[in-house]
């Protein structure tokens, strides 16, 4: 392929991971059909609290104008785990793997949150956003997997690829929310996923359960099925305590987070985003900055909070390491601990 046409395909891509369009069978595409509902106008979900994404205007705007960080080709972590095949009693430890994916060990059980193994987070293999270090658990040492919670539709967070080596090896449940799982069926016939609604509780076992929580952000894999799917945050009840996983969102005026507080109590743990958000004028809706993030830590009401979202694949402006640095910056100012809010590197473990 020439120099010419592979800078072509990477800028479709990316345009592609970013907006959630793929020119390929995008006008074919199965998406959720079902009953009204406050948040479902019989073709489109939408958040009451929220704001629509960005149109296609907007984003070769920002690609047309952008001036993008360099990122190196590779930024190896330094770690990487080798779980152990359980844990048990009222512990939980999380490993993190890189992007929005976790592991998360508690109750005698093993969950994935939002598995990307694969080089790229792309409608195709040969372009689009690479990723610049290596998953934190390599898959061959993944212990039996359980249950994995996938939060939405776009290519950073619903990885087919993926979900077919875990069902394939593991034959693990699969909780997603509602029409996520006609996309994966759609794509591989064997993943046999479950769809929930905002604020439907689903029992895992052993004591875990989920709920799915609203979230300020929006979901698409093609070109003309935006918001025909529904997103969700999880609020994961633990024998540690409750863990309250947002994998994308906007802060907006943070009614969100404070809704899971008043609702579900204030978790042990959250786990939020805080890359992807520059420039602001086209993120600002959809993906929180670091002092977005702590704003939302003091809504929910968690004690301890791990950052995601950053440092594996380059999807917006910002340099590979201001995430971090801004949200030491942003505890900073807000009197916070910088103990309280810890941003792993793949391969670290947290543990409660």
């Amino acid at each position: 392929m020439s120099i010419t046409r592979r800078r072509f395909f990477g800028l479709f891509a990316g345009l592609a991971t970013l907006l959630g369009g793929s020119a390929f069978g995008a006008s074919q595409m199965k998406t959720y059909d079902g009953p009204l509902s406050d948040h479902f106008d019989g073709l489109h979900f939408f958040d009451p609290d929220g704001a629509p994404p960005r149109g296609a205007w907007d984003l070769l705007r920002w690609r047309v104008t952008q001036k993008p960080a360099r990122w190196p080709q590779h930024a190896p972590s330094g770690f990487s785990d080798t779980p152990p095949p359980r844990v048990a009693g009222a512990r939980a430890r999380l490993s993190f793997v890189g992007h929005a994916s976790w592991l998360i060990q508690t109750g005698g059980l093993n969950i994935l949150i939002d598995p990307v193994w694969s080089e790229r987070c792309s409608p195709v293999t040969f372009a689009g956003p690479r990723r610049v270090n290596a998953p934190g658990i390599a898959f061959e040492a993944l212990p039996p997997i359980d249950a994995v919670l996938v939060s939405h539709g776009h290519y950073d967070h619903l990885d087919v690829r993926t979900l077919s080596r875990l069902v394939a090896t593991f034959s693990p449940r699969i909780v997603t929310p509602l029409g996520n799982d006609v996309t994966m069926r759609a794509n591989d016939d064997a993943i046999r996923a479950e769809a929930y609604d905002w604020n439907q509780r689903v029992e895992i076992g052993n004591g875990v359960a989920v709920t799915l929580v609203a979230t300020r952000h929006w979901s698409a894999r093609g070109l003309f099925d935006r918001n025909k799917v529904l997103w969700a945050s999880f609020v994961l009840e633990t024998p540690a305590g409750t863990i309250y996983i947002v994998c994308d969102s906007g802060y907006g005026d943070g009614t969100h987070f404070r809704r899971v507080r008043e609702t579900h109590g204030a978790p042990r743990l959250a786990i939020l985003p805080i890359g992807a958000y520059e420039p602001r004028w086209f993120m600002r809706e959809q993906h929180m900055n670091p002092a977005d993030a702590v704003k939302a830590l003091a809504d929910c009401g968690a004690r301890q909070a791990l950052a995601h979202h950053h440092g594996t694949f380059q999807l917006t402006d910002e340099a590979i390491d201001a995430p971090v640095r801004d949200l030491a910056a942003a505890l900073d100012a807000a009197g916070q601990a910088r103990e309280k809010f810890v941003a792993l590197k793949p391969g670290q473990v947290f543990e409660i």
